[in-house]
């Protein structure tokens, strides 16, 4: 089969596709409560239209009530070849603070070989890598080697709360044989990765008060228990001088990493000094790890992180004694761990280490497992020849620190598929804070890996 052929048109076309991203990325389709919805929907209609123009069939905005569209397109006309479905979304974080954004955050703008801009790399670039691919393989061939069906999100950003019930209600048109999800990054530009461990989340609200209103500092203060300073001690009892959690039970069945992650994790080379230039961590601030564990902490061991605090404000600072305070805090959760008796477990904890009799209470809880997968599956090793003929380079297995709401719904719904997590962000693209960007030249070999993961898919007897 010429893939040849499909890769050289697709880098032909190339500044056809870029200009496919930036249109979608001029939409500022933030799926956040408070946003305009309406700019959703719009990006929903312009991911459609895209696909039609690029040859894809069947397209629709598939609904549910009170949720975001979500794009289906598909292209079935392989006999007898897997099917495979091709995920990414088209929501967006908020811009966030547009004062530090070195470029308008909704009009997409070449610097430095990148594209600057919301969503131009999460997630809108995978969803048009998806594209680009198939287009590649229409023109030159004038079919694909595989069947193929997309589902473009539109609400991922904001916790994918609709994705199960919509799973339920379009089992029949997303069923497929495997996966392919472009939500997730690679180790760096040049270093294709195939993402096959996320960690998940614990989450909760913790409101800690002591009296029913301020009170002056200097007339009560003394005799008058502090709830701020009851829940910084709640806080600093989470974890010792080096972050490890002292959550009694929290690391019972956290499990290693698989052969191939262990493997790679002996492969891949990253410095403290990377790690430095890359988180922007100032060069006094200790890390919480030994250097030769950056990854492993990162990718295959849980964390604790306290997100926000609140009493009073900054505006509003006097010399009080609060009535109450407030945090959001989290666990990290790795392959092993229990997302609800983790998060009790941390809820038990707090509790016991309230001093001064405070009133503790919890809301806004959340608990989502940790994600893994066995890369033993004849699609992953299709996946690597793939990655491998479009970067020019071995591919490794990565995890990720944070969560991907919508990837253990999905397996699930497919009745455990291969899911093959490829994605084309890296370590400086920056999504969900500002100046996200996507490297152009990393753009032009996804839509390559991807030509050719069909063909290497299409030629498996099995992909499972």
């Amino acid at each position: 089969m010429d893939t040849q052929k499909a890769v050289g048109f697709a880098a032909e076309k190339h500044p056809d596709f870029l200009e496919d991203l930036k249109v979608l990325a001029r939409i500022p389709s933030v799926s956040f409560p408070g946003f305009d919805p309406k700019e959703v929907e719009r990006s929903a209609e312009a991911v459609a239209a895209l696909c039609r123009a690029r040859g894809l069939e069947h397209v629709e905005l598939l609904r549910l009530p009170g949720a975001h569209p979500y794009v289906y397109a598909d292209w079935l006309h392989a006999p007898g070849k897997p099917t495979l479905l091709l995920y990414a979304h088209h929501d967006v974080q908020p811009a966030g603070r547009e004062e530090l954004w070195k470029s308008p955050p909704f009009e997409p703008t070449e610097r430095d070989g990148r594209l600057w801009g919301r969503g131009c790399a999460d997630d809108k670039a995978g969803a048009v890598t998806h594209t680009s691919a198939i287009f590649a393989w229409l023109r030159t061939h004038g079919s694909l080697p595989v069947n193929v069906k997309l589902i473009i999100e539109g609400e991922e950003e904001c916790g994918s709360d609709n994705l199960e019930p919509f799973l339920e209600k379009y089992a029949a048109k997303v069923m497929a044989d495997a996966i392919v999800l472009t939500d997730t990054g690679n180790f760096d530009h040049e270093t294709p990765s195939i993402t096959v461990a996320l960690r998940g989340l614990a989450a909760l609200d913790v409101t800690v008060s002591s009296m029913d209103h301020p009170l002056h500092s200097g007339m009560w203060g003394g005799p008058t228990p502090d709830p701020v300073q009851a829940l910084a001690k709640m806080i600093a009892s989470v974890t010792d001088a080096k972050g490890r959690m002292l959550i009694p039970g929290i690391y019972r069945g956290v499990k290693k990493p698989a052969k191939a992650a262990e493997a790679s994790l002996k492969v891949l080379k990253y410095t403290e000094k990377t790690f430095r230039a890359q988180s922007g961590l100032f060069q006094g601030t200790k890390l919480m790890t030994a250097p030769k564990d950056l990854l492993r902490s990162n990718w295959y061991w849980p964390s604790f992180s306290v997100n926000a605090v609140q009493a009073s404000s900054r505006k509003d600072c006097a010399n009080i004694i609060n009535e109450a305070a407030w945090c959001h805090m989290g666990i990290r959760l790795v392959p092993g761990m229990d997302a609800l008796k983790s998060l009790e477990a941390l809820k038990k904890h707090l509790k016991k280490n309230a001093p001064w009799g405070v009133k503790v209470e919890f809301s806004g809880e959340s608990a989502s497992p940790a994600w893994t997968t066995d890369t033993d599956a004849p699609a992953f090793a299709a996946a690597r020849r793939a990655l491998r003929k479009g970067y020019g380079r071995p591919s490794v297995d990565m995890g990720c620190g944070g969560s991907i709401p919508f990837v253990g719904p999905f397996a699930k719904a497919l009745k455990g598929a291969p899911a093959l997590m490829i994605g084309v962000e890296d370590p400086l693209s920056n999504p969900h804070s500002e100046n996200e960007s996507l490297h152009l030249g990393m753009f032009k070999k996804a839509i390559a890996s991807a030509i050719h993961l069909y063909a290497e898919i299409a030629a498996l007897p099995s992909v499972r």
